[in-house]
């Protein structure tokens, strides 16, 4: 992975958060919390723009989940908020893939949804811009299409937990390391994808997402 500035870092961990849009959470049937809600994914599960996505066969309906993601480029440990976003050297458009049904059954039992989030190809992430061309990561209109079709649109306006707060808040939690990559949550909108079918996710001023289904 080349950061804007010439680096060239091995992904990282992969931080991913969920219910940060209240129309998402209301949609999955939640509640909205006081604290973002993490989970992680391996570095296995990274894809690139070009790539397919692999249905597994364990999971008869994966959903896409069109999200901001952040890339740190300078680690910390109990970053302020306010310093929070020089942390981050780029940003890109990715995916959360999801094996919903997987999802639905841990959730029932009370247990982790590492096995729903984590299969291989389930992170698709488009192309980095440097973070210096992205002044507002709060000003941001989301989108993904399935086929030409609007799928999912929104803006990071509406996140519960702003880029800033979410990197403060991780780093509380783990030490960030340059190269760690940060998914940030997902609109309303989501839904089943099918062997066969284009995704083409897409935020204002990003080079595009475009991944294909099989199996």
């Amino acid at each position: 992975m080349i950061l804007p500035d010439g680096r060239d870092l091995r992904p990282g961990k992969v931080l991913c958060i969920g219910r940060n849009y209240v129309a998402h959470v209301i949609e999955m049937g939640g509640r909205e919390g006081d604290q973002p809600v993490v989970f992680l994914k391996p570095s296995s599960a990274l894809i690139a723009d070009g790539d397919d996505i692999v249905l597994p066969r364990q999971s008869a309906d994966v959903h896409h989940e069109v999200e901001l993601v952040a890339v740190i480029g300078t680690g910390g440990k109990d970053v302020a908020e306010a310093d929070a976003l020089g942390h981050v050297a780029a940003y890109a458009v990715g995916l959360d893939m999801t094996a919903r049904d997987l999802q639905a059954d841990a959730k029932k039992g009370g247990k982790p949804w590492s096995v729903a989030k984590g299969f291989d190809t389930f992170a698709p992430l488009g192309p980095l811009v440097d973070a210096a061309d992205v002044p507002d990561p709060q000003a941001l209109d989301i989108t993904l299409t399935i086929d030409g079709e609007v799928r999912q649109q929104g803006s990071t306006s509406l996140m519960a937990f702003s880029v800033a707060r979410i990197v403060s808040f991780l780093s509380s939690v783990f030490t960030l390391e340059p190269g760690d990559l940060i998914y940030t949550g997902t609109p309303e909108g989501v839904g089943p994808v099918h062997e066969g079918e284009t995704l083409v996710a897409s935020i204002g001023g990003f080079p595009s997402l475009t991944v294909g289904v099989r199996r």
